[in-house]
């Protein structure tokens, strides 16, 4: 069958009604896609790469081919092996784990996945070595995974049995005065932007943008997050409030579509394809090697409100929830706040948001309202003091800044040799490597803050916390943001529901890291789904103030049922369209990505499909 029938049959598949609530309708439609692409191969398997295949690709890619073996392999033997030594001495270090093509920085999910090495990767170095990559893939019917970041928690940045497209090297960052996208002169007004390679993290865009260049990417709030991945996804950082999502940023992208052409894609170039890539998920349309993003002027001042207030009795909790909802209502439901508050079980709530536009006195004085109302109630406890700093805005990811003036809030990348830039927010080490025993995520309408509504909301927080923590990520939330960037929102492939939430709600738990083969005691599966289960019911009580909310998908439950709605609501239809017409045969799949329900939870297999 020729490539432009192809297509064509694979358009006029009905696309059913029944695509939201399930995978029966795709997996029918699948049964009728051509038989030769049925199920991928394993080694050993007949199919698999030759050597001489594997050889031939080597020779493609410039000697850029790895055969990976996990660095924790070698910690059986006696003594173990150096790459063990190493790979223990580094288990805090994101940037370690960056590093490391066999490694991930999420080590996996109780009763969902753990993380396990690809069999090859193409360490990337140019759109050439991708677009070998992906050929190679599709011409031998290969599991394909794609890695930049490698900070997925759904575990879609590894696979055993695949062939990683590892794009860690390509990471240059330029800045332009007056970018127009390919095919635009004339339809677009040249702006500042600066094109990100895929493999870039958010620190590598930050150093080179904000602190070097003096303007402002709205980018992800962890700095080791990468820049391409985020951005497919929707992508929030800690100032999305005022300057709206990362995707909806997004001008132009260059991607290796599943036929191994490279194409550019823009709002003039590509349009669809380019829609899908704002917000329609990483790893689903092609890999994206490189990114421009529009950049912003900076603020005078970024700044952070950082305390931890504790309740004395049950009562005085709930009534401090109501309090703090009233409080963000009315002082904090704006462009200049973002980050987060959360909820314990400790009867403690623990606050740590930041504010652009503001200066320090600023902001002391929007929140000494709710401190004079702390200070007057005896059942409550300061037991971390609230502190607020502010700081000139190009000094936020300023590293140097921060070893001279705030020591210990940024964490460096320890190995000798390091960049410099290479630094960590101290609060998000407890992210590497982690164990994931359970993550929920919902967003919450900004219906909820209305006064009439409030009690609903602090009722639900409250039972909430009976179970477990909760923490209300308030810039993961458009509502409240300019026009403007609402309006950019709207035309990306994001759940609408963003649009008008307030905050994401996030309920999570997890335990140290569990590589497979690491010496040590194992996870405890048990604890962990107890853990997990007590999440459950937490998000239960949640969930009936906000019933019907939809989620984000990067920060999302691995086991969430109706992930086509939670993640893309009406948007899944327009979506499902332009996997078709970009990828007919399903080459790119991750777990929960558009068109996977057509395959089995691993990728390898067509539902209802005989091998190809």
């Amino acid at each position: 069958m020729k490539r432009r029938d192809l297509l064509k049959a694979a358009l006029a598949i009905p696309f059913l009604p029944g695509l939201l609530s399930g995978a029966p309708a795709v997996a029918r439609a699948a049964a009728r896609l051509p038989a030769r692409f049925r199920s991928r191969a394993r080694p050993g398997e007949p199919g698999w790469p030759s050597a001489a295949d594997w050889d031939r690709l080597k020779h493609d890619v410039g000697g850029r081919l790895l055969k990976l073996e996990s660095p924790f392999a070698g910690c059986g033997a006696t003594p173990a092996s150096a790459a063990c030594d190493e790979a223990l001495k580094h288990l805090d270090n994101p940037f370690y784990l960056g590093d490391q093509p066999a490694l991930t920085q999420t080590s996996g999910w109780v009763d969902a996945w753990t993380s396990r090495p690809s069999a090859y990767a193409v360490a990337a170095e140019s759109t050439a070595d991708v677009a070998a990559a992906v050929n190679f893939a599709r011409e031998h019917h290969l599991r394909l995974v794609v890695k930049g970041g490698g900070h997925s928690y759904q575990g879609t940045s590894d696979a055993p049995d695949s062939l990683l497209v590892w794009t860690r090297h390509m990471n240059q960052v330029s800045l332009h005065d007056a970018f127009v996208a390919q095919g635009c002169a004339g339809a677009q007004a040249p702006q500042p932007a600066a094109t990100i390679g895929a493999g870039a993290m958010w620190i590598d865009a930050y150093d080179a943008v904000t602190t070097r260049g003096g303007r402002y990417v709205q980018g992800g709030g962890c700095t080791t997050v990468g820049v391409a991945g985020l951005v497919q996804s929707g992508g929030f950082g800690s100032f999305s409030k005022h300057y709206g999502m990362a995707a909806a940023g997004l001008l132009e992208a260059e991607v290796v579509t599943a036929d191994g052409q490279v194409r550019i894609a823009n709002a003039c170039t590509n349009p669809e394809l380019f829609w899908g890539l704002k917000g329609g998920g990483g790893g689903s349309l092609g890999v994206v090697t490189r990114l421009t993003l529009r950049t912003r002027e900076l603020p005078e001042f970024f700044g952070g409100v950082f305390g931890s207030i504790k309740a004395s009795s049950d009562a005085a909790y709930r009534a401090l929830i109501a309090r703090l909802i009233d409080f963000y209502q009315g002082a904090l439901f704006n462009s200049h706040w973002g980050e987060q508050i959360g909820f314990g079980a400790d009867n403690t709530v623990r606050i740590s948001m930041v504010f652009q536009g503001l200066s320090q006195a600023q902001a002391a004085q929007v929140w000494a309202p709710l401190l004079d109302w702390v200070a007057a109630h005896s059942e409550y406890e300061l037991v971390k003091p609230i502190r607020m700093l502010a700081l000139p805005a190009r000094h936020f990811w300023d590293a140097e800044f921060f070893r001279q003036h705030m020591p210990g809030l940024m964490v460096d990348d320890d190995r000798p040799g390091a960049p410099r830039n290479h630094v960590l927010w101290a609060g998000d080490q407890g992210q590497v490597g982690w164990f994931i025993h359970g993550y929920k995520s919902a967003w919450l309408p900004a219906s909820l803050l209305q006064k009439a509504r409030q009690a609903r909301l602090a009722d639900a927080l409250f039972a909430c916390t009976r179970h477990w923590d909760v923490g209300l990520h308030f810039n993961k939330g458009l509502a409240g943001a300019p026009e403007a960037e609402l309006a950019a929102a709207r035309d990306t492939a994001t759940n609408p529901q963003v649009l008008d939430a307030f905050a994401l709600a996030i309920i999570a738990g997890d335990g140290p890291p569990a590589f497979p083969g690491m010496p040590g005691p194992k996870p405890d599966l048990a604890r962990a789904r107890d853990r997990a289960a007590a999440m459950g019911e937490a998000f239960a009580a949640l969930r009936r103030a906000a019933p019907g909310a939809g989620s984000y998908v990067s920060e999302s439950d691995y086991f969430e049922r109706d992930w086509q709605r939670a993640f893309w609501g009406a948007n899944y239809r327009r979506l499902a369209a332009v996997k078709r017409r970009c990828d007919p045969d399903g080459l790119f799949f991750v777990h929960h990505g558009v068109g996977s329900e057509a395959w089995s939870a691993d990728g390898f297999s067509r539902l209802n499909g005989d091998r190809g």
